[in-house]
């Protein structure tokens, strides 16, 4: 560098540049600590003394700390929910009302179908408790089904039968019927039960199911000889069931005015005309009262029992299969018009010789939707097909994941509608594996081990009716004499029958009140209530705005990367320089006066002073300024014809 680039470069050095323009990261940082608005950054700089610039310093660093962690409190719980409940009192509508008779079919109808599989469970009652039925009740309507049958009638395959597990002896098991001893194989899946116990022995019984080639197999046990025994006998009778065509299953069951004797709605009277027929697999003829296929639907003006639903229902004991159900009574479920009649599941059960009040308090919920929650508006956004003519719902989505799943693996499509995992139209003649493959398939689906569980979602939006039962003793004993003669008179033309009091079930559903309960979600937060946290934060801890927060995006991240790009670039240039320089041989430098080390005192010019302190260089005579000769000091006759008085006299 040029001496007088040196002496430039020291005074720019010496100048006060700071900001943007420092040439250092240090520099901008203290520039900064002294130009912002910020307290404690500035207190780092101006204080004296090591021990407090360092509590300055954390005491700085604390509050940055805090300031974030409360920042990311903020924006954690951002998207979070308040609850209002609102009340209002309107007329409102009537909810749908789904009715069953817990004995599906009459049997009278069903008993020849039914009669080998009766005479075998007849004989394991015998074999496992030691008796039968004493005496067959009289059966009325017995019309002979057999005889009118056409095509091929629906068998009994005895393929699963009932065995006797031994816990002493690992490995085999004891055939009801037969008496003989098989092996068994595959896992084995105990389903305990605390209601009775067939022995105080080391005895369960069971069934064995296995695939078609029997090499897979799974054996159910049962510690009560109930359970085990109905587990049993539906088992079969599903696969004798799933026989029958639907046309003439649904002529086996109750018809709408066997099942209701009276009706009345909001204190006028109602038919079965009202009422519209739902066949379910496990409960046959169902009726719905106010289903979405009516013109119009029901709404109610006013709270209590006069202004409900008032049905009478004709059980018919006397038609119950003695097997399949161990109560009687009737199944009634409460639901929206667009959601599909799960009874089996969430239906409430009303008791013979008894009047049944259901008071109801409606609650109408709303959710938000992502990224509040994972629920769904109509269950578009969900991998999975809904096969229910019915709304999207939890219950729905689970059960078609289901359904799926069983076609998929077992090859059973036989079904003419969408069922749940409790019953199945496959027969066995079909579908040799569908026993195994429904059992294996149901026990996935309680584990939550086919992933049903977690692609399904809850709606956003729904209603649901609070249900408050009450039961009473009807008819009474005084009153039993008048009414149920004129209940006969009534019914003489659908029933040829005199009606007792336990074949009989009364039921109301009302609304208790018409105040309808709203609970809505809304957000809890919002951009302006983060943005107004957000300062109240910086305002609190470090004393700081909106502007300082931008400034400190400024210094830390813009004047500082353009720092350090400054100095790459810089160091980029001269690298680039030293590759483009020529490539030739440099000659031997020799040491000149000017490059001496001893003149790199300070950043002055050369003087004669300095230029005598230079040490002589190695090898060479270091030119300088030869002695002065005395000699040549003295005054010649520059003039011949000098002045007298200015002659200078010989000296002697």
């Amino acid at each position: 560098m040029a001496p007088g680039e040196k002496i430039k470069a020291k005074i720019k050095k010496n100048l006060p540049v700071r900001g943007p323009q420092a040439p250092t990261i240090k520099d901008l940082m203290r520039w900064y600590c002294l130009n912002t608005n910020t307290h404690g950054c500035r207190r780092i700089v101006v204080s004296r003394g090591r021990l407090r610039r360092l509590i300055w310093i954390g005491i700085t660093l604390t509050a940055v700390a805090l300031i974030i962690w409360q920042c990311a409190l903020l924006v954690c719980s951002f998207y979070t929910v308040s609850v209002s409940i609102k009340v209002h009192f309107q007329k409102l509508d009537f909810p749908a009302v789904t009715i069953c008779n817990i004995n599906p079919y009459k049997y009278s109808a069903v008993r020849d179908l039914l009669a080998d599989l009766d005479k075998e469970t007849r004989g394991a009652l015998k074999s496992l408790f030691g008796f039968s039925e004493v005496k067959s009740r009289k059966r009325r309507e017995a019309e002979s089904w057999s005889s009118a049958w056409e095509g091929i009638q629906p068998k009994f395959l005895n393929v699963v039968p009932l065995l006797i597990f031994n816990e002493e002896e690992k490995g085999k098991a004891r055939d009801f019927f037969t008496g003989r001893k098989r092996k068994v194989s595959g896992k084995i899946i105990h389903k305990a039960s605390n209601i009775m116990h067939v022995h105080e022995s080391k005895e369960v019984v069971g069934f064995q199911l296995c695939s078609n080639d029997t090499s897979n197999c799974a054996t159910y046990t049962f510690s009560s000889g109930i359970n085990a025994i109905q587990e049993w006998y539906k088992l079969h009778y599903m696969n004798i069931m799933a026989q029958v065509p639907l046309e003439k299953k649904i002529n086996m069951s109750y018809s709408a005015e066997e099942l209701l004797v009276t009706c009345f709605f909001d204190g006028m009277s109602c038919s079965a005309r009202n009422f519209t027929l739902f066949h379910h697999p496990m409960y046959g003829n169902c009726y719905t009262f106010n289903n979405r296929d009516n013109e119009s639907i029901l709404s109610t003006s006013m709270g209590g029992s006069e202004y409900g639903l008032q049905v009478i229902l004709y059980i018919n004991e006397e038609e119950y299969n003695p097997f399949l159900v161990s109560s009687t009574g009737a199944k009634v479920l409460i639901h929206h018009q667009d959601e599909y009649p799960f009874i089996e599941d969430v239906g409430t059960e009303i008791e013979t010789a008894m009047s049944t009040s259901i008071g109801m308090h409606l609650t109408e919920s709303f959710k938000l939707s992502e990224p509040y929650s994972q629920c769904t508006e109509d269950g578009s956004d969900v991998p999975v097909r809904n096969i229910y003519d019915a709304a999207y719902s939890l219950q729905i989505c689970l059960y078609s994941c289901f359904q799926t799943k069983m076609v998929e693996k077992c090859g059973c499509a036989q079904y003419s509608q969408p069922l749940p995992p409790a019953a199945s139209y496959c027969n066995y003649q079909q579908h040799p594996n569908w026993m195994y493959c429904y059992y294996q398939l149901y026990q996935a689906f309680v584990q939550e081990e086919l992933n049903c569980q977690s692609v399904c979602r809850e709606t956003c939006s729904f209603k649901e009716w609070t249900l408050t039962t009450s039961l009473a003793q009807w008819p009474s004993e005084v009153s039993e004499k008048w009414l149920l003669p004129v209940l006969n008179w009534d019914q003489s033309q659908q029933i040829n029958k005199k009606f007792n009091k336990t074949d009989l079930a009364k039921l109301l559903i009302f609304y208790k009140d018409l105040n309808q309960r709203s609970i809505m979600e809304s957000p809890a937060n919002s951009i302006e209530m983060l943005l107004s946290n957000f300062g109240g934060q910086l305002g609190l801890w470090m004393s700081c705005s909106v502007v300082c927060v931008i400034e400190i995006i400024e210094v830390f991240f813009i004047d500082s990367f353009s720092i350090i790009a400054r100095h790459q670039w810089q160091k980029a240039k001269e690298w680039w320089a030293r590759k483009q320089a020529p490539s030739c041989p440099e000659a031997p430098h020799r040491q000149q006066g000017q490059d001496n080390p001893a003149l790199d005192i300070d950043d002055d010019l050369p003087t004669f002073t300095s230029a005598l302190r230079l040490p002589p260089a190695p090898g060479a005579q270091v030119p300088g300024t030869p002695p002065p000769r005395y000699n040549t000091l003295r005054l010649e006759r520059a003039f011949p014809n000098q002045l007298a008085d200015t002659q200078v006299t010989d000296e002697p």
